[in-house]
Formats: structure tokens, C-alpha cells, sequence
């Protein structure tokens, strides 16, 4: 496996990556990039100048996983937005691989922090379908993993919970704020 930039010029290679992000968040988040258009579109905007987008692809080519980066403040802080493994592959140090690089690629631009939301759409911790007021954080302080939501992925690569948004996607449904220090 090696991870390169993904650039504009690369139809093939896009077009897997869009066709990877609708079938990646099928489950994990429904509600996000339901069609082939949408992921284009998502595509075009993680392409933007200044941006990072990075491409995992195996030795025929095959595009395993890929993920953006927005750059923030300045430049200080980047917004890890989104990754996305294919299934089949996932488990294997690929996500891994591609939030390192990330790392690496956010420190060589003179970036501090990276920052991600991570929604649970689908009850998948202990704050899903729970009404999070008038104490949000105190719950954050108490989460459970309940069905593997993606959460304890990034706290294996150091990443800590820096706030949440109640009712982010409806009620019940928070968006979890996450960051490291990585400059």
C-alpha cells in the first residue's frame, strides 16, 4: 500500500473514491453521501487549493481508503474531513495509516491541531437517542462505545474529546468533537 495526494487530473482514482464514500457511510451515518453525485461534489470541495486530500491504493491500483484536510484558523488548526476505508479492508491499519499521514502532512504546513466531528446518527454510543441537556459534557464524561461507533479509533491515535453538539442531526443524534496536538 502507498498513500499519494489525489489531485484533480486523477478521474479513476476519484471516481473510486466517491463510490467508497457512499458505500463506507452507509451505515455509519445515513444521511451523508446517499449518491454517486454527492460524493463527487464532496470530492470537488476536499480537491480546493490548500486543502490535503490523500489516497490509499494498493499495487494495482485500487483505491483502499482516502481522507481530506481542512485547513482552519489560520492554518493552525485542520479539520480531519473525511476518511473513509473500504469495508472489506477496514481493521487492517489502512485508517491508520491514512490519519499519520495526515499528521505528517498537516505538521509540514505549520498546522498545531487537527479537529474531527464524529456524528452517532445511529445510537451507537451512550449519547445517541438520549436527550443530552441541561448537562451535555457531563454526559460526554460518561460515554460508553455501545455498537463500534468510531470514537475509540481515534482515541487509540490520541485524539481526546474536546466538546459535542446535542441535536447536531436531529434529536438524539450529537455530533462528538475531537483534536490532537500534533505540531
Amino acid at each position: 500500500m502507498r498513500i499519494v495526494d489525489l489531485t484533480s487530473a486523477d478521474e479513476g482514482l476519484i471516481r473510486q473514491c466517491a463510490k467508497l464514500l457512499v458505500e463506507g457511510f452507509r451505515v455509519m451515518a445515513p444521511d451523508g453521501w446517499t449518491t454517486m453525485d454527492e460524493a463527487l461534489a464532496e470530492l470537488a470541495e476536499c480537491l480546493a487549493d490548500g486543502y490535503i486530500c490523500r489516497v490509499a491504493v494498493d499495487e494495482t491500483g485500487t483505491v483502499l481508503g482516502w481522507i481530506g484536510g481542512r485547513p482552519a484558523y489560520d492554518g493552525h488548526v485542520w479539520e480531519l474531513h473525511p476518511i473513509v476505508v473500504r469495508p472489506a479492508q477496514q481493521r487492517q491499519g489502512i485508517g491508520r495509516a491514512l490519519v499519520l499521514d495526515l499528521e505528517a502532512q498537516v505538521k509540514a504546513r505549520g498546522g498545531i491541531t487537527i479537529q474531527l466531528g464524529t456524528d452517532d446518527q445511529n445510537n451507537l454510543t451512550s449519547l445517541g437517542g438520549v436527550d443530552l441537556y441541561p448537562d451535555p459534557l457531563d454526559h460526554l464524561r460518561q460515554i460508553r462505545n455501545l455498537h463500534g461507533h468510531p470514537f475509540e479509533f481515534y482515541q487509540k491515535l490520541g485524539y481526546v474529546f474536546i466538546g459535542l453538539l446535542p441535536d447536531a442531526n436531529g434529536f438524539g443524534k450529537p455530533d462528538l468533537f475531537m483534536a490532537k496536538r500534533v505540531g
